[in-house]
């Protein structure tokens, strides 16, 4: 059994947080205060903490010609989540980082992959596997 992990970002508006994580990802909200949210990322919570303008440089690493950010985070979705989730963000008009694509394609470990930024410049990456077992495979 997997169970759900906890990850706390910064953010620097909860307002756009909320707009972001609940309104365009339908993440349901838990908890609140003024300075934190608590969302239910499928069925994992991540917390959004209200911290100022975000002071860290962002870095890239590249993978398969893609400039990925680094750090990032995010969840693996099954198949249909996943394209469901694509369409979701078209139609809210979130720009990608990195569009939705494919990658290992008809071999072991086929992915889809995304990327996107939240308001305060979060980088999150969104997966779905062919094979749901072969999530690990070298």
């Amino acid at each position: 059994m997997i169970t759900p992990f906890h990850l706390a970002f910064p953010v620097h508006d909860l307002d756009a947080a909320r707009a972001f994580y609940g309104s365009v990802l339908g993440c349901r909200e838990g908890r609140s205060a003024e300075t934190w949210i608590d969302f239910d990322l499928y069925g994992h919570q991540i917390v959004a903490h209200l911290a100022g303008q975000p002071s860290r440089t962002a870095v890239e690493s590249e993978v398969d010609g893609q400039r990925v950010p680094v750090p990032h985070f995010g969840v693996i979705l099954t198949m249909d989540q996943w394209q469901a989730l694509a369409e979701r963000l078209r139609r809210a008009g979130i720009r990608f980082v990195i569009e939705p694509y494919v990658r290992f394609q008809g071999e072991p470990g086929e992915q889809a992959t995304m990327f996107v930024l939240d308001p305060s410049g979060n980088a999150l990456e969104f997966k779905a596997f062919a094979e749901f077992g072969q999530i690990f495979a070298a």
